[in-house]
């Protein structure tokens, strides 16, 4: 089987493409331009891969809410363009997308499932939102999984890094930290997600599903556990959305349920406390 893996440098991509089984070929945006139609067309006209997983985005957040166009053409359309193309060649699309699809629902208090009617409360929300669609409706046979909060040891190239390693440049510095404490989801670090969507390609699988690390946390508890696992004093404080004052809404309660993932057969990701220790003793690691 010969699987693609599109936006194969980012953090997730890279770890997936060493996860995957059969030929792998890593993609980058040279290869397929969400927002040029023309590559995606001219690329599954040449090469034909039995899979193609796209964990490519738009993923400016704030950026997409003052000019939404850009998170639209990627996110959107050129997520529509891919999952039509991929349909027609008869290759499977594996689309990622995010807990950013919630958030309308603020009393919300127990974790989402992919039964749940999602409500975005951002451009970039509802721009992913139009993507999962798409991708659905191109082919019963695609598989959409939803994640959130991801880090991994290459970064996020795009953003500059991630939020472990945000906490502790800006800790290393020594100034003060303060951190939203009412935004309630699941950090998920790129290995686990990556080890169980290679799972959910193994077996088959279609539709939609969400995975992500275990329990749930707030931003601010996740600083708190990266100092304390890190032996490191911060200077933190943990303060509301409204005083953060971010241009883009994010959903106060995103933490989702991975039942469905573990009804397949598939041992759900550890809890992301866990999972934080093995990326902080990861990244201490010389990486070729």
């Amino acid at each position: 089987m010969r699987t693609a893996v599109l936006g194969a440098a980012g953090q997730l991509g890279r770890d997936l493409v060493p996860r995957l089984a059969g030929e792998v070929v890593p993609l980058s945006r040279a290869d397929i331009d969400l927002e040029k139609p023309d590559t995606i067309a001219a690329y599954l006209a040449a090469h034909r891969p039995n899979v193609l997983v796209n964990c490519a985005a738009y993923n400016f957040v704030d950026k997409a809410e003052a000019d939404p166009i850009p998170a639209f053409a990627a996110n959107g359309l050129g997520v529509r363009l891919l999952a039509q193309a991929c349909a027609a060649g008869g290759v499977k699309l594996v689309h990622v997308s995010t807990d950013y699809v919630f958030g309308l629902d603020a009393a919300r208090t127990e974790p989402f499932t992919e039964d749940d009617v999602p409500g975005p409360v951002s451009a970039y929300g509802l721009s992913k939102l139009v993507g999962e669609y798409a991708t659905r409706a191109a082919s019963p046979g695609h598989l959409v999984v939803r994640t959130c909060g991801l880090y991994g040891v290459w970064g996020s190239g795009g953003k500059g890094g991630n939020f472990v390693e945000t906490m502790l440049r800006v800790a290393a510095q020594g100034k003060p930290l303060r951190v939203v404490n009412d935004q309630r989801c699941t950090p998920s670090y790129t290995a686990d997600v990556a080890e169980a969507i290679a799972g959910l390609i193994s077996t088959g699988a279609s539709g939609l599903y969400h995975v992500t690390n275990a329990d749930s946390c707030t931003w601010y508890e996740l600083a708190a556990e990266i100092f304390r696992q890190s032996g490191v004093v911060a200077d933190l404080t943990p303060i509301t959305s409204a005083q953060f004052g971010a241009p883009a809404r994010r959903p106060p309660y995103s933490v989702l349920s991975n039942a469905k993932l573990g009804a397949t057969g598939i041992t759900p990701p550890r809890p992301w406390q866990e999972a934080l220790a093995a990326y902080l003793a990861e990244r201490a690691k010389p990486r070729a």
